[in-house]
């Protein structure tokens, strides 16, 4: 048996481990209260905050797109999407009664809206989204515990599908994908915001929690140049004149020659605006502005710019004779007339009235190429017009000296009325507007002003150059007046008006160097011919019936012009000023 002594001895040292444990124990805890509330201080206040309140991003509401006279084409409307809080939905029965309520409203599948909340591994998901105001104020009537409402904006197009390919539309996230809602993005995108506010155990929203936030910042409104009723008549004949001659395509554009502001820019085949197809690639093609980005031989129409550039020089005047055995043999080619015709004596006059191959390229052999392709140059051809509309090309024009290898002289006899150059509509347009203001090119113009929250920016129109001479284009003018009086009135006529034109047909290059044997029909009319306030370019392409311009394309520039200078209040010629 232990003495005393002994067993006061084994007590003494349990009673130091103890308190040695325990001391050990206090020293980890303090350690620990330290870490936590000292060293790990900011990370645990940080995720305490994270669980109590939200940081949520407020995407600024996007300008507008208007038209010349303030009617909206495209503009933003506020939406709501209906977010459920994941854990708030793990009760089966009160989910299944939660989402009932919710379809009820929004037409929705509530089995559909559990699962996807089930399946969810995020904090909260969408189970509706894009609700107008009435149907979101349904739902916060319902005081749902978990759900909450997320205020965002959706694009809407009071005009429907008008102007699509040049409008252009937004992706899910607000931003531009094409046309001006993408070139114009940093002026109509905003500026995102944020709001933080407190919120209890299910993530709903306190109503006196502390908020705070930065202010989204809305876009910038833009005026285009566009005017909706001129877009509209371009879309209606162009879609009349594809439908009669079951034609593949076409476009249409209207030029104030003055000013180089674009009034229409319409192009076929189109989409639906309202909801583009990204996911069939087979589509995406209807997606681009072919005003800007289809190249095409323009055909005969060219030959309005040979003869302003030989007229210009002092090389010919309307009456200049000029003899037409029907053969022109460049480089060993053979070049005929559309009609194989040979005409004998011919003024230049007649060339343009007559449309004459052979006599465009005596023409341009007349200027010799360094001066020919000058003047196509400076006529706008070869780079894009700075419209400043993305996907622009700037066509294509070959010659000696930048490809010295492949150019011949027979192509600038085949340029020079239309053939073996590739031109934009935009490009064409934009020349012969030259000729309608006094020899002055001018940059396009689709925006005419921008403003914002705080100020407004008014555009100004831009002459890129003077072409030729004042003299020169009211020359060309004139003969465009000639030109139109011999076709027949069932094609072309504007009654109160003088106006001046010239059509174009061209073959249709395959790729390969040759021509498929389909043809671009064209007409380029100027109104009235007095004092141009009108420069339109109608082309379809591969007309199934006809390719002659004068059948195909005059009709729709004819009834198109006559209802736009009735609409712009243009008044009416006195009758012995008007030559037809």
């Amino acid at each position: 048996m232990a003495s005393k002594k002994s067993r006061k001895r084994g007590v003494s040292w349990r009673l130091g481990a103890v308190v040695m444990v325990i001391t050990i124990a206090a020293a980890a805890l303090v350690a620990r209260l330290v870490q936590l509330q000292v060293i790990d201080h900011s990370y645990y206040a940080a995720e305490a905050r994270d669980i109590h309140v939200a940081k949520e991003t407020v995407t600024g509401r996007r300008g507008a797109l208007l038209d010349r006279n303030g009617y909206p084409l495209a503009a933003s409307k506020d939406t709501y999407d209906v977010m459920v809080e994941v854990k708030a939905w793990k009760d089966g029965k009160a989910a299944a009664e939660a989402a009932a309520a919710i379809a009820a409203v929004t037409k929705g599948d509530p089995q559909k809206m559990v699962s996807e909340v089930e399946g969810a591994e995020i904090y909260e998901i969408a189970v509706a989204r894009s609700l107008d105001f009435d149907a979101a104020a349904k739902i916060r009537e319902l005081g749902l515990r978990g759900v909450r409402l997320l205020r965002g904006s959706t694009r809407a197009h009071p005009e429907g599908n008008l102007a699509a390919q040049l409008l252009g539309f937004v992706g899910q996230d607000n931003t531009g994908l094409t046309g001006l809602e993408a070139d114009l993005e940093s002026l109509v995108g905003g500026a995102q915001g944020t709001v933080i506010f407190e919120r209890d155990g299910l993530g709903n929203q306190l109503a006196l929690g502390s908020h705070s936030e930065r202010d989204p910042q809305p876009g910038s409104q833009v005026v285009l140049s566009i005017d909706r009723f001129v877009q509209r008549m371009a879309e209606r004949e162009l879609d009349r004149a594809i439908k009669e001659h079951k034609a593949s395509g076409g476009t249409i554009i209207a030029v104030q020659p003055k000013t180089g502001e674009i009034l229409a820019m319409a192009s076929r085949p189109t989409f639906d605006l309202t909801k583009p197809d990204l996911s069939d690639e087979s589509k995406l093609a209807l997606f681009r502005n072919r005003a800007i980005t289809d190249q095409y031989e323009p055909g005969s129409v060219f030959k309005l710019i040979t003869a302003a550039a030989a007229v210009d020089l002092g090389l010919v005047n309307p009456n200049t004779w000029w003899f037409d055995s029907g053969v022109v043999n460049v480089d060993g080619w053979t070049i005929r007339n559309w009609d194989l015709s040979a005409n004998g004596s011919q003024t230049v006059m007649q060339i343009l009235a007559k449309s004459l191959n052979t006599g465009a390229a005596w023409l341009a052999q007349q200027a010799g190429p360094e001066r020919f392709y000058d003047y196509v140059f400076k006529f706008g051809f070869g780079e894009p017009s700075g419209s400043g509309l993305g996907g622009e090309v700037g066509g294509r024009v070959r010659t000696p000296d930048n490809d010295p290898e492949n150019w011949r002289s027979v192509d600038m006899a085949t340029n020079s009325f239309g053939q073996g150059i590739s031109v934009t509509p935009l490009q064409m347009v934009m020349a012969v507007a030259a000729l309608a203001n006094e020899g002055k090119l001018m940059k396009p113009m689709l925006v005419r002003e921008i403003i914002g929250p705080r100020d407004k920016q008014v555009s100004e129109p831009e002459v890129a150059r003077q072409v030729v001479s004042a003299d020169t284009a009211r020359t060309l003018l004139d003969m465009m007046g000639v030109v139109v009086q011999g076709i027949p009135r069932n094609f072309l006529d504007i009654q109160g008006y003088e106006v001046g034109g010239k059509t174009g047909t061209a073959n249709i290059a395959s790729g390969t160097g040759t021509y498929k044997g389909t043809y671009i029909s064209s007409f380029m009319g100027v109104a009235p011919l007095e004092n141009p306030q009108l420069v339109i370019l109608v082309k379809i392409d591969e007309p199934k019936d006809t390719p002659w311009g004068t059948v195909v394309a005059a009709p729709a520039f004819s009834r198109m012009a006559q209802a736009a200078l009735a609409y712009f209040k243009i008044p009416p010629q006195e009758a012995d000023l008007v030559r037809r």
